[in-house]
């Protein structure tokens, strides 16, 4: 008989990963379900996002790998406030820095050196070192902690994921149109799948979820079905 540990049992030490594509609802579910379980919560994609605000700050040359990659050894970056909301960088909140337009445009560029992809992955894996944890990204399944006890995948349709990204960024100030936001998705998208290092794959034994036609109590009732079901009670 399967032995069940209590998801609120901070004794209980497991890892959930939730990659995908942009605007499908990684971050939103990750917020979500490792406050659920009491976990702490690792957006990767906010690490690559201060990396890039910090190379642009400091004047140095994004198309220089080496020097971009210092900057990335160099920082330091962590999650703080409740529910790990805020991102830290050097004693700094660069929350609402991270998600300019001229960190959006870069960003893709600087997450595709290998170098910086080396550095981040150490750091994030030294995050979820003895810590419950929920980890979201493009490659925390399938790079980052590839043991992971559950892992999810989820999309969504590239237009249900432009009008999620406008609004997020209409929230921050930045009223880019629709079709511009949609364009850059879909950029994104082809070069993520195509990096050499870390591309956007499925992680193997992921639980892909569709998420274009679900709120976020359905995408959660999911999760947790899969996270029960597997031996461990709901809170």
């Amino acid at each position: 008989m399967t032995s069940k540990t209590p998801i609120n049992d901070s004794s209980s030490i497991f890892a959930v990963t939730i990659d995908g594509p942009a605007g499908s609802g990684k971050s939103t579910m990750a917020r979500t379900l490792a406050k659920k379980i009491h976990a702490t919560m690792v957006d990767t994609g906010a690490m690559y996002r201060t990396v890039t605000a910090k190379v642009i700050d400091t004047g140095q040359d994004p198309e220089d790998e080496e020097a971009v990659a210092k900057v990335a050894r160099g920082i330091q970056i962590y999650f703080a406030g409740e529910d790990s909301t805020r991102t830290m960088a050097d004693g700094v909140d660069v929350s609402t820095r991270i998600r300019r337009p001229d960190v959006n445009s870069l960003v893709s560029k600087i997450s595709a050196y290998p170098l910086v992809r080396q550095e981040m992955t150490r750091l994030q894996r030294k995050m979820a070192e003895g810590v419950r944890v929920v980890m979201e990204g493009r490659d925390t399944g399938s790079v980052v902690l590839p043991s992971a006890r559950f892992k999810f995948f989820l999309v969504a349709g590239p237009s249900v994921r432009a009008e999620r990204r406008r609004l997020e960024m209409a929230q921050a100030g930045d009223n880019t149109r629709r079709e511009e936001v949609l364009a850059e998705i879909m950029a994104r998208d082809q070069m993520d799948s195509q990096r050499a290092t870390s591309p956007l794959v499925k992680p193997e034994g992921a639980v892909e979820i569709d998420t274009s036609q679900l709120d976020i109590d359905e995408v959660l009732e999911r999760m947790l079905l899969l996270i029960v079901s597997d031996g461990c009670d709901a809170p």
